[in-house]
């Protein structure tokens, strides 16, 4: 990521929940008010346009061209996130730490999460244009969030609890959307070493691509232009896990994986009535400590 701007994949992803909130509310996924203001003019003027379905279909033609099954993917994988998440808390999670936050807003938009301490732990450039954002265009940024700093290939997150005195005691959802792709193998070992330190009935749900697309990025529909995209975003992706090989990683953390969910399958369970192929290589995972 440019060390001048905030990371571009944070506000797609914001873009597409902004897009899904205009939708029908009988055929919306969920609503989240809150992703318009992380938005550049440009989008965000699409973004509410997209209330008009010529405009809509339009939109979401362009993006499928460009990105094979990213926008249903990231949509489905959204709520996908938010069920796994509202599990963990009904299971006793006292906790939520999310991991790169980007411009995650289940904080004040998930009426569960109202009353759960919320730690958001991101990049300094991402950081703070969020709480910036939450002060002017929200009004506050929300009591039960609390933002803080880091760059998570130069820096420990051992450090980091330290320092703000992070309870490991609590019962724990840690929430890792979108970064693993994205960080070296050291840095991905020493944070499941991190996420394994909190108490039992912890949970962690998170995110990785298929190992393949890495080495060969043909394999998959669209693969090989989106690595070259990212590449010029200055966002390329880094690290994958082959599925097979993951439930032996995660019980190297004491661990347990309880689903792992391929693009294909998360859509399917929650969009069977939009149909998009695309970005089988994203998968999300719901595991917890032993």
């Amino acid at each position: 990521m440019k060390a001048e701007r905030t990371s571009r994949t944070a506000q797609y992803m914001a873009f597409f929940r902004a897009l899904e909130t205009q939708r029908n509310i009988n055929d919306r996924l969920f609503l989240d008010p809150y992703a318009v203001h992380f938005l550049d003019s440009k989008l965000r003027w699409a973004a509410r346009l997209s209330k008009y379905s010529i405009v809509s279909k339009y939109i979401s033609n362009t993006i499928n061209k460009k990105i094979p099954g990213a926008l249903s993917s990231g949509i489905a994988r959204t709520k996908y996130i938010d069920e796994l998440l509202q599990k963990a808390i009904s299971n006793g999670a006292q906790q939520v730490i999310i991991l790169g936050a980007g411009f995650d807003t289940r904080a004040v938009r998930l009426d569960f999460l109202k009353t759960i301490p919320v730690i958001e732990i991101d990049h300094p450039n991402t950081s703070n244009y969020k709480a910036e954002i939450y002060k002017k265009r929200i009004g506050q940024i929300p009591k039960n969030v609390t933002f803080l700093q880091i760059d998570f290939n130069k820096q420990s997150l051992d450090q980091l609890a330290i320092e703000h005195h992070l309870d490991f005691s609590k019962p724990t959802v840690v929430i890792w959307e979108g970064v693993t792709n994205y960080l070296t193998e050291e840095a991905v070992k020493s944070t499941f070493a991190f996420i394994s330190k909190f108490a039992q009935n912890s949970s962690v749900i998170f995110t990785y691509v298929h190992k393949d697309i890495l080495d060969n990025p043909e394999s998959f529909l669209g693969g090989k232009k989106l690595l070259e995209d990212l590449e010029r975003l200055e966002e390329h992706w880094t690290f994958g896990f082959k599925p097979e090989e993951l439930p032996q990683y995660l019980n190297l953390f004491n661990l347990q994986l309880l689903e792992d969910l391929g693009a294909d399958e998360y859509r399917q369970k929650f969009l069977p009535n939009r149909s998009e192929k695309g970005y089988e290589f994203y998968r999300t995972v719901f595991a917890t400590k032993q």
